[in-house]
């Protein structure tokens, strides 16, 4: 029995050391040295990327001019008459022949109809309030009679003019003065489109 208790001790004695022996920290290693620093280069840093193009401004396009027939294209015949492209040609008192003031005005007016082949116009006689209505009304025919001929001399086709008179139906002015009754002795330039 002293055997088995000096046994027994033994082992207790093996089993402590052993556990003390699993118990112990393992050795402290050294720890290993940092690694070296890279080297140095010199060399010029990389310049950063130039910045993107800046997008070019689509320029926006100027609005569009109508041109000068698109214009006369859109204008009604009151809108015309209203402008008064065509000047009134004025007479002596009881003359039907054209003065030289007379033919400079016409002279712009076939310029005018020469330029806008669309228009045909009316041709008004008109007169003052002096004499017979009948003679009066005659006057006036003659007055727009020599307007017609002047222009159809120019070149406008005489299908583009009709004449009418009025005497002095529709004077434009007062015909009590002489200062405004000369400017009902008149033919008046009246514009139609065909």
């Amino acid at each position: 029995m002293k055997l088995r208790r000096l046994l027994g001790l033994l082992l207790i004695t093996l089993f402590a050391a052993q556990f003390a022996a699993c118990k112990k920290d393992p050795p402290v290693q050294p720890a290993p040295p940092p690694p070296p620093p890279p080297p140095v280069v010199q060399s010029t840093p990389t310049p950063p990327p130039p910045p993107p193009p800046r997008p070019t401004p689509t320029p926006t396009p100027a609005p569009r001019v109508p041109t000068e027939d698109e214009v006369f294209a859109k204008k009604t015949v009151a809108d015309l008459n209203r402008e008064r492209p065509l000047a009134d040609v004025l007479f002596e008192y009881d003359v039907a022949e054209l003065s030289d003031a007379a033919r400079t005005t016409l002279q712009k007016n076939a310029e005018y109809l020469k330029r806008w082949t669309s228009t045909r116009l009316l041709i008004e006689g008109h007169a003052d309030s002096r004499g017979t209505n009948e003679y009066n009304i005659a006057l006036g025919e003659r007055r727009a009679a020599a307007v017609r001929e002047y222009l159809t001399g120019r070149g406008i086709t005489a299908d583009r003019l009709q004449t009418v008179s009025y005497g002095e139906e529709r004077p434009k002015h007062d015909n009590s003065r002489e200062e405004t009754r000369r400017l009902n002795r008149r033919a008046a330039l009246t514009v139609r489109l065909q």
